[in-house]
């Protein structure tokens, strides 16, 4: 269109110069300069409007990239390998694999384990499980935490490789309710629950919104229940909102339900990175990280599971303690090798630590 515009502007000039030139020839040349002047400023004018507009542009679209350029640059790569990473003490994901990036929010300069709110989890590729009750401590933690909010004591099972949801509609005198859903993602990269059944007082329902009531399925509808959306008589989950921080991003390519557990593909395989080592651990490496007093640059740091015989169970709240309870070791080349105790075993080792005393 920009060019469009110059050649307009030009085209334009030139049919004045013609103009002015006959007039000039035919009848007087001091109105034919003038003529000439008028087009020819005209001209500028809107040659000056078009240039304006393309620095704009230019200097929209480098902001644009700069800002991308610059997270990018803050990025540290992380691999993760037989994880179990806990959201909160009772909520945990298993992480089988993992590849990807944390990311700096708005406001900070570099990811910083002492604030989860500091950096988010962009995932290349990685394959999670999550346990159904597990799933329904984090509904009840965070998306149904509210004092207002219409659905309590939400819990979650498997039956017959359905996911089949029980709580109480809070807003009509807490109404026990029931629903049986397939799981799938969606295109934009969610989870789609589609459902099968709904019972409300053990008696079937006709769909999910019909259960819910116009003023719930309202506060569905418009985004009041975080990372719940609703698509006809269906329910979508978006994991970068459901799950609490360290925020989650990456598209969900794969559901399936193996056992009680829930498997989340999220990315493609093509994407996975190389297992650095061998065993359960937790890697970084490049850009700035920060852990309670230690800054590192060019971070190269693993934590490893001191037990390799079960997973890595690992809390982010609780990391300093992990740590701690364990040692490290440093390389030649400054790389940092952290040994941790599994989280669920930092209690044995206190009590065995104060039985020796």
């Amino acid at each position: 269109m920009a060019l469009c515009y110059l050649h307009e502007a030009k085209t334009g000039v030139a049919k004045i110069v013609e103009s002015a030139l006959d007039i000039g020839l035919k009848e007087n040349w001091r109105l034919a300069a003038s003529f000439l002047l008028r087009g020819f400023l005209a001209g500028v004018c809107r040659t000056g409007v078009l240039l304006t507009l393309l620095s704009s542009t230019a200097t929209l679209a480098g902001a644009q990239s700069n800002a991308r350029q610059g997270e990018s640059n803050a990025a540290v790569q992380t691999q993760m390998q037989n994880v179990k990473f806990r959201f909160t003490e009772s909520a945990t994901v298993y992480i089988k694999m993992l590849s990807g990036e944390l990311l700096p929010n708005e406001g900070s300069e570099f990811p910083v384990f002492d604030n989860k709110e500091s950096f988010r989890l962009r995932i290349g590729y990685a394959e999670i499980d999550i346990a159904a009750g597990d799933l329904a401590s984090v509904f009840n933690a965070y998306v149904f935490a509210g004092a207002n909010s219409p659905l309590k004591g939400v819990s979650m099972s498997i039956e017959n490789g359905h996911l089949t949801i029980k709580g109480k509609l809070h807003d009509v005198g807490t109404i026990p309710f029931e629903t049986e859903s397939t799981l799938s993602p969606t295109d934009d990269g969610k989870i789609l629950l589609r459902t099968a059944k709904v019972k409300a007082l053990h008696v079937p329902v006709k769909g999910i919104m019909n259960l819910f009531g116009v003023e719930i399925a309202d506060l569905i509808k418009n985004g009041k229940l975080p990372g719940v959306e609703a698509r006809a008589d269906d329910l979508v989950l978006d994991p970068s909102i459901v799950f609490p921080a360290p925020r989650m991003e990456g598209r969900v390519t794969e559901t399936r339900i193996e056992g009680n557990m829930i498997v989340l593909i999220f990315g493609d395989k093509s994407r996975a990175t190389k297992a650095r080592q061998a065993g359960n651990y937790i890697s970084f490496w490049g850009n700035r990280l920060r852990f309670g007093r230690l800054t590192m640059t060019d971070v190269d740091m693993t934590l490893i599971d001191m037990d390799p015989t079960d997973p890595f169970d690992f809390f982010l709240d609780r990391y300093k303690d992990q740590i701690a309870a364990g040692y490290s070791k440093i390389s030649s080349n400054s790389a940092l090798r952290i040994f941790v105790r599994d989280f669920n075993k930092l209690g044995k080792s206190k009590a065995a630590a104060k039985g020796a005393n």
